[in-house]
């Protein structure tokens, strides 16, 4: 007898079905649903962290300013002699009649130092360094003369150099370092990444070069008087040639602001927050400069303010507090009522040059609120 345990069961299966073609454009289309769902999602996740990046920066440079204010007798950054104002704020002068001041260094690599030199003339003479008083505009705070800007203020200065080895040296010592770059300054990162892991300090090609995405505020770098308001008036008017004004070129200490608060010490220099698609802005001349952060209504640069705290600010928001205060900038400068490049400004929506030149410098107001 055979064993039943032989037997083999055979079980019927069911035939396979494939996916008809209704099917699979189902599942295409929600996939593009869960995509086009997710996409805005993560978009908008990346632009928070670099945003918060950016803030983080700002912290690290709010330490760096404590840092030198501790070893400075409680000064803010500066790159211009204290006594300039005894040669009218003279270069020349000062290098003939005075003293050879430190030199702007920007960090060495194997070419030697790299700098903003005074160079050649009077004290300064024997010492080697090339250029000469040309570059007398990148040690004042900002330089109000019309080399770039016909009708207005050449805009540069040492408020747009927090690189500058002086104050670098109270964060990591270097030129290119991240902490000094925002992560949505795409133009700039473009050119300073590439260096960021280099031994060198600096590294200078001939060709690429960028400063960081953060600027002090040049106004607060002044003495008050500089920017003070021609009397009572709240009108945003006032402002008076440093070399005209005692101590006009000595930097305050940073106990002399009064509102800590609502004043800007530290801002994103470019447009970042909220910026158009187009990174260039095609008003100024060379075609390869970013829009600055007062270029459009809705830009919200990232903010360092002097009592150490750190958040977007609207141009809005300072539009708004301007007029309610009757001018919290100064239209008087050399750069007129457009005040900084604003006539390059990307909507006709936009007026503000807040930071930079804020009435009354370092004692005024960039904003209003409780305090």
């Amino acid at each position: 007898m055979k064993d039943s345990m032989d037997r083999t069961l055979c079980r019927a299966r069911p035939a396979r079905r494939a996916f008809t073609i209704v099917e699979l454009l189902v599942v295409v289309a929600v996939v593009g649903l869960l995509v086009s769902l997710l996409l805005p999602g993560i978009a908008r996740a990346r632009d928070t962290a670099r945003t918060q990046q950016s803030l983080s920066n700002l912290h690290n440079l709010a330490v760096a300013n404590e840092h030198y204010a501790a070893d400075w007798s409680d000064r803010q950054f500066t790159s211009i002699p204290d006594d300039a104002g005894v040669t009218g704020g003279s270069c020349q002068t000062y290098l003939t009649q005075v003293a050879c001041p430190p030199q702007q260094i920007i960090g060495h690599d194997t070419f030697g130092i790299w700098g903003y030199f005074l160079g050649s003339s009077g004290r300064c003479a024997g010492f080697g360094w090339p250029e000469a008083c040309f570059n007398w505009m990148v040690y004042v705070p900002i330089h109000f003369g019309n080399n770039f800007n016909p009708g207005g203020g050449s805009g540069f200065g040492s408020f747009r150099i927090p690189g500058v080895q002086r104050f670098a040296s109270y964060l990591n010592g270097r030129f290119y370092d991240p902490v000094l770059y925002a992560p949505k300054d795409e133009l700039v990162l473009a050119e300073a990444q590439r260096y960021f892991q280099s031994p060198a300090q600096f590294t200078y090609d001939g060709v690429h070069y960028a400063d960081s995405s953060y600027c002090f505020s040049p106004a607060a770098m002044w003495h008050p008087d500089v920017m003070r308001r021609s009397g009572a008036a709240l009108n945003g008017q006032g402002f008076a040639d440093p070399g005209s004004v005692p101590s006009g070129f000595r930097s305050p200490p940073v106990s002399r602001c009064r509102h800590p608060s609502l004043k800007s010490r530290m801002i994103e220099h470019h447009w970042l927050q909220r910026g158009p698609g187009q990174l260039v802005n095609p008003h100024i001349e060379g075609g390869a400069t970013p829009w600055f952060f007062n270029h459009g209504l809705h830009s919200a640069p990232a903010t360092l303010f002097f009592d150490g705290h750190v958040e977007l600010v609207g141009c809005l928001r300072a539009m708004q507090s301007d007029h309610r205060a009757g001018g919290l900038w100064s239209r008087d400068t050399p750069f007129g009522p457009n005040g900084y490049f604003g006539a390059q400004a990307h909507d006709m929506l936009v007026r503000t040059s807040f930071h930079i030149l804020t009435t009354d410098g370092i004692e005024g107001r960039d904003v209003l609120g409780a305090e």
